[in-house]
């Protein structure tokens, strides 16, 4: 394979630092773009890849709402990888504000950048299955989500990150759709497991280990089900939908549907009794009660969403060429990451 330039926005991110590893390992050059190059928590990690890689990395300070800040980067680039999107799920006021304009608008900064770069060939986003879905409950009359499902029932007010998603993803084809020079590959993931290459991670699925780590679920979790997937696997897919010149539309990346017991079983067979995973399910009329005093989350969500069953299909991404490892690994070496950084101690 000969060697590509590829820009990676968001290259600091949890993915992202996946994608930058294999593509410098791979040879190639990166244009990395991170919101300060010079804030060591953010980049160090992916100096020391460099390294020891034959490919070459290049930073570059680049913001989702500064329009201007992508034309640079993006000089001589064959591949940009969109990767750079606002994950916050709880602490704002204005979801608005917080997630959908730095999500779309980001979105939009990146791909007119890319419309005015002349060696750009591929455009590769980060998108979710929370651009595929919005709540469980519509699953109902499905055997699985698909490719060519779309979530049309977030907003806003009703699972604001998710609607970010979507808006973000219906902005990229609209845009995409405005010209011919480049092609639109999306990578749409479950929830994303697996060690990070960088301990200033910052992820929706760490939470979940370290609240079943220290106790704050020993109680019990919820019946909820959600499609699971390795970091590596999401970081790959990027790659071969980048590099195959038959990968073309949407991807759902998901090994299987997992419910949180069934995460807290997989890791008490790992690592014992040493520490507090739960044990039980909890009624759904007591998290109808409870659920909104614990953290983000409304009524709405836990009706549409606990106690009922999700399924994907992931045909498509196995014939991309990704092959799924058992869970068992994932979780294993995350939670173990999070011992190794002393974040949950054994009681």
């Amino acid at each position: 394979m000969s060697t590509s330039t590829v820009m990676v926005t968001g290259a600091s991110g949890y993915i992202a630092g996946w994608i930058v590893k294999e593509l410098l390992e791979a040879g190639h050059t990166v244009h990395a773009t991170v919101r300060d190059p010079n804030k060591a928590t953010s980049v160090d990690h992916l100096k020391a890849i460099a390294e020891q890689a034959p490919g070459t990395l290049k930073l570059f300070k680049a913001d989702l709402l500064d329009a201007d800040s992508f034309d640079a980067p993006l000089q001589g680039c064959d591949i940009l990888m969109h990767t750079a999107s606002p994950f916050v799920l709880e602490g704002f006021t204005d979801a608005y504000e917080a997630l959908v304009r730095p999500a779309v608008e980001g979105t939009r900064h990146v791909l007119e950048a890319a419309k005015r770069c002349p060696t750009l060939k591929r455009v590769v986003l980060t998108s979710s299955v929370a651009s595929v879905y919005g709540d469980n409950a519509e699953m109902k009359g499905k055997t699985a989500f698909t490719e060519a499902d779309w979530n049309t029932t977030s907003s806003v007010d009703h699972n604001p990150y998710q609607y970010s998603k979507v808006a973000a993803e219906r902005e990229a084809w609209k845009i995409h759709d405005t010209q011919d020079q480049w092609d639109l590959v999306t990578i749409n993931p479950g929830m994303v497991y697996g060690p990070s290459l960088t301990r200033a991670s910052n992820s929706a699925s760490i939470d979940t280990l370290l609240q079943m780590g220290r106790g704050k679920l020993k109680t019990g979790v919820p019946a909820l089900s959600y499609g699971v997937v390795d970091v590596r696997e999401v970081a790959h897919a990027h790659v071969l939908a980048a590099f195959s010149p038959e990968a073309e539309g949407r991807y759902i990346l998901v090994n299987r549907e997992l419910s949180m017991l069934g995460i807290a079983d997989i890791l008490r067979k790992q690592f014992g009794n040493r520490y507090p995973f739960p044990r039980m399910q909890v009624p759904k009329a007591m998290v109808w009660l409870v659920g909104p005093m614990m953290g983000p989350v409304t009524r709405k969500f836990i009706s549409r969403n606990v106690g009922h069953p999700i399924r994907f299909d992931n045909s498509r991404s196995q014939q991309l060429g990704v092959s799924y490892r058992p869970l068992t690994e994932t979780f294993t070496d995350h939670f173990q990451q999070v011992l190794d950084d002393g974040l949950v101690r054994p009681r």
